[in-house]
């Protein structure tokens, strides 16, 4: 009796459709200090989007224009 296994296969076109069409955002914040005395501090946001995707994020955390104007 064989054994068959299946695998789901994407091909590299297929996963970077999915992530220009999703996005993908890496938000990362780091501080190193020594005895209360910050030594190094370092903030970090990538974003890998498609540029409908990335302008909607973009509009939601104010970095727009029209996010940035007064009501």
């Amino acid at each position: 009796m064989a054994v068959e296994k299946a695998i789901a296969s994407s091909s590299l076109a297929q996963v970077v459709d999915r992530i220009l069409d999703k996005g993908i955002v890496i938000d990362a914040w780091v501080r190193i200090s020594l005895v209360g005395i910050e030594l190094l501090a370092i903030e970090a946001r990538v974003v890998v989007a498609g540029v409908d995707t990335y302008l909607k994020y973009a509009e939601a955390v104010g970095l727009t224009a029209a996010a940035a104007a007064p009501a």
